[in-house]
């Protein structure tokens, strides 16, 4: 496979399935350990923390991609803060090797091993695993799937139940971001009939949409990509959407801007027209 193909054929898809999951599996271990033992955190130039454990994920999870998808290039979240950002070709794979470090840092088990793979713009597969938890969610060929799974297993097809997004309910439940609120996304969540919200960390919010206890995500800040490509791939998979805030369809792919997103609206089975 070369970092030029322009996506992957099904047969490719569908033997990367259990590797990758595994791979996560494996990512999420790694953080396990570095949790047992203790740890300290770092800051990044934008004063975003940084620990051993996404050190030592990244590393392994970029140490597998290369052996699974030689060639492809791998836009990874460290890598990026030291400067190694690689121009995206048609095809190419992010990775967020702990998402919600604040999380991890409180002593909360909401934090995730991230992996989206990224085709024409669009996340064609994703990973979430949240180790502490022992859940794995993962999206491919319009489907998406939850398992139990245990740091450092490997994929069990015997344990994997699909999972999709609830019917439209009369009021709204919300996922909201525990440790990066804002102002802008708290006034258009307020334009739509929500009863309750669930504050969570990191992509377990997307997860929780996909497998029906949440209905909206909204976040107007920018976001990098390696933050919401998994679970961008898994909601829409479970029959949800991503979007902009104007509606429109994301695209992904966009290295002069370090890989960002000027925010987006995920839901669930509900139509926009619910808003007041």
């Amino acid at each position: 496979m070369s970092a030029t193909s322009r996506t992957l054929n099904a047969g490719e898809a569908s033997r990367l399935v259990a590797p990758l999951v595994t791979l996560a599996s494996e990512a999420g271990a790694s953080v396990m350990r570095i949790v047992e033992r203790g740890f300290d955190h770092r800051l990044k130039a934008d004063r975003s923390p940084v620990t051993d454990a996404d050190e030592a994920a990244e590393s392994v999870l970029i140490e597998g991609l290369s052996k699974l998808m030689p060639g492809v290039p791998i836009v990874a979240e460290e890598a990026a803060a030291r400067g190694i950002i690689p121009q995206s070709e048609t095809l190419y794979v992010l990775v967020d090797p702990v998402d919600g470090t604040r999380e991890l840092l409180e002593g909360r088990p909401e934090f995730t091993v991230n992996i989206g793979i990224i085709s024409e713009g669009r996340p064609l597969f994703g990973v979430i695993y949240a180790p502490a938890l022992g859940e794995m969610y993962f999206a491919h060929n319009g489907k998406a799937f939850k398992s139990s799974l245990q740091p450092g297993a490997e994929f069990d097809l015997d344990a994997i139940s699909p999972i999709q997004v609830r019917s439209q309910p009369a009021q709204l439940t919300a996922a909201i971001s525990r440790s990066h609120p804002d102002a802008r996304s708290e006034a258009m969540l307020n334009t739509f009939p929500v009863a309750e919200r669930l504050m969570l960390g990191s992509s377990l919010k997307f997860a929780r949409l996909a497998e029906g206890h949440a209905d909206i995500y909204v976040r107007l800040a920018s976001i990098h990509e390696w933050d919401i490509a998994a679970g961008h791939a898994i909601l829409e998979c479970a029959g949800g959407s991503v979007r902009s805030p104007e509606g429109e369809a994301l695209v992904y792919g966009k290295p002069g801007a370090n890989y960002r997103i000027n925010g987006f609206v995920a839901r669930g089975a509900f139509s926009f027209l619910v808003a007041r």
